[in-house]
């Protein structure tokens, strides 16, 4: 196991570690620092104009080259079917990259998300944070950060439960172009403006956040117990 801190980032779906996490996640490699993507439906064989397995296989390849990350770890879970899925399979499928990989920092969707598969990730992933509470011979995660994710989080309904909240900003400016590269190594995942997936709207939504916190462009995220990210 190298030395270097890995940080865990658990989605639902190819392309949800891009959108949410994209520059974060590049910035953290920048510093020396790993980044490994856990994809729990790895096949999202129900999305509409899905590419073949082995342009699936390329967009994914590319897009981690971009931003530096380890080659994904793949669920077999059924996309947009998670909640036919035992809470407790996803869970320990969770712990397993958590046993494996002793991330120091965990990130995952926002229980709110739209999107419910991201909801089922979510909290399958805070339960799974607390293994190390559950046996004394794994790793303790430091933090769990919940991700911005476009046309997801920002998507949700209000009373659906309670809304993102941020509470750690991250700059990004940098590193900005570069996950707008990463999010169109996905092909037909890009929208044109003023859609949430569009380059406009994640440039201009890294500028709120950035203005929110007196820093450049930035992503941000709610960190359920803090281990700063900046």
């Amino acid at each position: 196991m190298s030395d270097k801190a890995l940080n865990l980032i658990v989605v639902a779906h190819p392309d949800d570690e891009v959108l949410a996490a994209g520059g974060t996640g590049a910035r953290l490699v920048a510093k020396g620092e790993i980044v490994q993507p856990v994809m729990v439906c790895g096949k999202v064989e129900a999305r509409k104009q899905r590419p073949s397995d082995d342009s699936l296989s390329a967009d994914i390849k590319e897009a981690m080259n971009i931003l530096g990350f380890e080659a994904p770890i793949f669920g077999n879970f059924p996309n947009i079917q998670l909640n036919t899925v035992p809470h407790l399979k996803l869970v320990q499928f969770i712990e397993e990259q958590i046993t494996v990989f002793r991330p120091k920092r965990l990130f995952t969707h926002h229980p709110s998300d739209a999107n419910d598969d991201h909801g089922q990730v979510s909290r399958a992933s805070m339960v799974a944070a607390r293994l190390s509470h559950r046996r004394e011979d794994v790793f303790g995660v430091s933090s769990i950060h919940l991700m911005e994710t476009p046309s997801a989080t920002d998507w949700s309904y209000p009373g659906h439960s309670a809304p993102f909240a941020p509470n750690e900003y991250v700059e990004i400016g940098e590193f900005l172009e570069r996950k707008i590269r990463a999010c169109h190594a996905y092909r037909k995942v890009m929208r044109p403006f003023p859609h949430s997936r569009s380059d406009e709207a994640i440039r201009g939504l890294a500028a709120k956040r950035g203005a929110e916190c007196n820093l450049g462009y930035a992503e941000a995220f709610q960190t359920i117990f803090s281990t700063q990210l900046n």
